[in-house]
C-alpha cells in the first residue's frame, strides 16, 4: 500500500482535530483534500503571474497565458489525451451539460434514444431528462442487479430494439462503488451499431481519482471529470472529446463570447480554428487550472496503478471489518463475479445501519472526528429502487490508511452506547 501516514503530512487540513480528536477524513467521493503542492501552485500563480490570458502583450499576460497552456497540456497528458481534446469546465456536471448543449441539442431529434442507468449520479441523469424535453428524444434506463451491478443484458436488449444515439454511463458508481467495464459496454455498442454512430459518454468523476485513465485507449467519445475529487481545487474539471467530433463540428461550442472567436461581424461570427481556444468563452479560472495541473503531477508521481491497488486494498479491508458488525448491511458488490477475479468495486463502501438512520450514524461518527457522507448521494433513482431511505458512505484517497478504517469501526461501536442510553 501507499505510505498513507507520510502522505497525510503533505495535506495541511489533515492535521486538524475535530472535537479534540484527530480528523479521520472518509468523505473523498464528495471532495478530496488538497496537498500543499496544489495550494502553493495556486498561491504562486496569484502572487507572481496573475493577468488575463490571450488578451495582452505585456509580460504578466504572456506569463499567465504560458502557465495556462502548460497546465492544460499537463492535464491532457495525465488523461492520455491530446491537448486540443480537453475542454476545461467547472466540474464533471458542467462537462456533461456541455455534451447536452454542444452535441445533443443539435444532433438528436424526435424518436432518437438516449440510454443511461439507474445507478447514475443526478448529473448524468437529470441532464438527459431535460435534453429529451427539448429535442423529443426518449430516455431509456438500464437496470442494476441485486448486487448493484449494471445489467449488461438489458443494455444489449435496448441496443437491439431502439434507435440509440447516445449511451451515457458512470465509470465508477459513487453510491455502490461498482466499476463498470467500458470495454464490455463498447463491445455491445459496436455489435449493434448500424449506419448511424452510437456515441458513448463516460462519467469519470469517481474513476479519475482512483485508476489510470488513457482517453485514447478507453474508446469513449466523451469523458467527464472533476478536479476537486482528484486532489485539485473546486471549480475546475474537464471534458475530453474525441478530436474527430471537434474537427467535424459534431461537438460545437455551447458558451459564446470573447476568447472563443476568430472574427465577429455584424451579420456573423467565425469561431476560433484552434480547438483548444474555441471552447473558452471569457476569462478562464487560470489559478484553478494551475492547481489541477499540480494535482495531476502529484498523482502521476505516486503512480495511478499503485493508487488503484491501494484503493482496492482499502475497499477489501473495509468490507472485511464492516461485515463483522451484525447491524451493518453493505451496499454494492461484496464478492467478485468469478473466483480469482478482482472485485469490481473501487473508491468507496456504502452501508445501511439496520437500527439507526444514516444521518444519525454520520453525526455520531463526526463526534469522534470521523467525516463520512450520509444521504442518497445524488442517486435517488437507485435508492428508491432498492427502498433505501439513506445510506452511509465511506470513501478513500491516497492518504487513507487501514488505521482510518479501524477508527471508523471504533466509531460505529459508539452507536450502541448512544442508543442504549
Amino acid at each position: 500500500m501507499l505510505g498513507s501516514q507520510m502522505l497525510k503530512s503533505q495535506f495541511p487540513i489533515l492535521s486538524r482535530y475535530i472535537n479534540d480528536k484527530p480528523l479521520v477524513y472518509l468523505d473523498n467521493a464528495a471532495t478530496s483534500q488538497k496537498p500543499q503542492g496544489v495550494i502553493t501552485a495556486i498561491s504562486n500563480y496569484y502572487t507572481g503571474h496573475n493577468a488575463n490570458v490571450h488578451r495582452g502583450v505585456h509580460r504578466l499576460s504572456d506569463e499567465s497565458t504560458a502557465v495556462f497552456e502548460e497546465s492544460r497540456n499537463t492535464i491532457a497528458k495525465f488523461f492520455g489525451a491530446d491537448s486540443q481534446e480537453l475542454i476545461i469546465t467547472r466540474n464533471a456536471t458542467e462537462a456533461i451539460n456541455g455534451v447536452a448543449y454542444g452535441w445533443a441539442d443539435h444532433i438528436l431529434k424526435e424518436g432518437d434514444v438516449i440510454v443511461t442507468s439507474l445507478m447514475e449520479h443526478h448529473a448524468n441523469f437529470v441532464v438527459w431528462q431535460e435534453v429529451c424535453k427539448r429535442t423529443g428524444a426518449k430516455l431509456e434506463l438500464v437496470g442494476v442487479d441485486e448486487n448493484g451491478r449494471l445489467r449488461l443484458d438489458e443494455l444489449r436488449q435496448k441496443l437491439e430494439i431502439f434507435p440509440i444515439k447516445l449511451v451515457a454511463l458512470v465509470h465508477v458508481s459513487n453510491a455502490t462503488g461498482t466499476v463498470n467495464s467500458v470495454k464490455k459496454i463498447l463491445q455491445l455498442i459496436k455489435q449493434h451499431q448500424k449506419d448511424t454512430p452510437i456515441r458513448l459518454l463516460i462519467d469519470g468523476a469517481q474513476s479519475a481519482p482512483h485508476m489510470p485513465i488513457n482517453f485514447h485507449q478507453l474508446g469513449a467519445d466523451f469523458y467527464a471529470f472533476s478536479g476537486h475529487k482528484m486532489l485539485g481545487p473546486m471549480g475546475v474539471g474537464g471534458l475530453l472529446v474525441r478530436k474527430e467530433l471537434l474537427e467535424s463540428g459534431e461537438m460545437s461550442p455551447w458558451l459564446f463570447g470573447g476568447g472563443m472567436i476568430f472574427s465577429v461581424l455584424p451579420a456573423q461570427t467565425e469561431f476560433n480554428p484552434d480547438l483548444a481556444e474555441r471552447f473558452v468563452a471569457g476569462t478562464p479560472d487560470v489559478a484553478s487550472v494551475v492547481g489541477l495541473a499540480a494535482a495531476c503531477e502529484y498523482l502521476y508521481q505516486l503512480d495511478m496503478r499503485k493508487i488503484e491497488q491501494h484503493d482496492r486494498e482499502l475497499v477489501l479491508y473495509a468490507l472485511e471489518k464492516l461485515q463483522q458488525i451484525p447491524e451493518i448491511k453493505i451496499i454494492g458488490p461484496v464478492k467478485s463475479l468469478q473466483t480469482g477475479q478482482q472485485l469490481d468495486r473501487l473508491g468507496s463502501v456504502a452501508f445501511l445501519h439496520q437500527a439507526v438512520h444514516a444521518h444519525d450514524v454520520a453525526q455520531i461518527l463526526d463526534s469522534e472526528g470521523i467525516a463520512v457522507r450520509s444521504g442518497h448521494h445524488c442517486t435517488m433513482p437507485l435508492h428508491n429502487y432498492f427502498g433505501w431511505q439513506a445510506t452511509t458512505r465511506v470513501s478513500f484517497q491516497v492518504y487513507t490508511s487501514k488505521n482510518d478504517i479501524d477508527s471508523l469501526v471504533r466509531g460505529l461501536e459508539k452507536i450502541k452506547q448512544v442508543f442504549k442510553s
